[in-house]
């Protein structure tokens, strides 16, 4: 086993800065004792290439240089060809746009990431496993089915060049749209199928989601618990009043919303339906979603 860490850097993130951000910010982390090797990946999906062969080469400590994107690949590079993958370490320099899953801890960003790779300072983590007809995938942020994912599907495939504005024309296209559908599914022990429609359906395991909104408030990233959020067939008006709630996690109050604490999702939809997972975006077919206690160890 390698004791160096393994650094996928994503020269693209936060729109670029991270590709003038992550040599010095490398070179402190040198400078202070820490053994590394570092790549740049060279497109969407590289990440999850370089992160399996470092795996396989012996590698057990690894370094997301970027966003949530990057650490969401480097993680189904590993688990995604090792279901079994034990002893694995996850670092981030968060130089990118979203940085969600560190906000359940910090509000200090870089900084404090950087702080715990220089003290050793870890925490075991949960992953979320997406069982799907042609595989599986992996989540250390999130999942969702219904508004949020057709808003990111949107902003993703025509409008990512816009930045910010490019997701709130994702978002105003959409409420246009406005589609409220049931995504059938049983939790845990139920004996019935939830097939009631909804305006999106999110399965968390940290609180954040695009960098602020808080999501899912009850979420916690170390209980082997999924933090499921429900919000109901809301009308376009009621939603946009509700909206700003996202940011202060006050929506899980109105009278459309739930959440529930659960282990397990079988889901019961029988074509490929746009997922949004960490920030991206897949189009497959559902069939399971579990939660993987202390699968891996954070710096934090």
């Amino acid at each position: 086993m390698k004791e160096r860490f393994f650094a996928v850097v994503n020269p693209t993130a936060g729109g670029g800065r991270c590709g003038s951000l992550a040599g010095p910010a490398l070179a402190r982390l040198r400078e202070a004792g820490l053994g590394l090797d570092a790549i740049a990946s060279a497109g969407p999906g590289h990440a999850v290439l370089l992160a399996q062969e470092a795996y396989a080469q012996g590698y057990r400590k690894f370094l997301a240089v970027g966003g949530d994107g990057t650490a969401h690949e480097i993680l189904n590079g590993v688990y995604g060809s090792n279901s079994i993958a034990h002893g694995v370490k996850l670092g981030f320099l968060p130089l990118g746009t979203g940085n969600s899953f560190l906000r359940d801890f910090t509000q200090n960003g870089a900084d404090a990431a950087l702080q715990a790779l220089l003290e050793g300072r870890t925490r075991a983590c949960d992953l979320l496993r997406l069982k799907h007809a042609s595989g599986e995938l992996y989540s250390l942020n999130l999942l969702s089915l219904g508004f949020t994912a057709d808003v990111a599907a949107l902003t993703n495939r025509r409008f990512k060049p816009l930045g910010q504005f490019g997701y709130l024309l994702g978002v105003f296209l959409r409420l246009v749209q406005l589609r409220r559908r049931a995504f059938a599914l049983r939790c845990d022990d139920d004996p019935d199928w939830d097939e009631r429609r909804c305006l999106f359906l999110s399965f968390n395991n940290s609180k954040y989601t695009g960098g602020t909104m808080l999501i899912a408030p009850h979420a916690d990233p170390s209980d082997g618990f999924i933090e499921m959020v429900r919000w109901g067939p809301i009308g376009r008006i009621g939603l946009l009043r509700t909206l700003p709630k996202l940011y202060d996690g006050s929506h899980i109050r109105h009278p459309l919303a739930s959440r529930r604490s659960v282990r397990r999702i079988e889901f019961k939809i029988p074509v490929p339906v746009d997922v949004m997972v960490d920030g991206e975006v897949v189009t497959v077919e559902c069939r399971s979603l579990e939660a993987v206690p202390g699968a891996v160890d954070v710096y934090i």
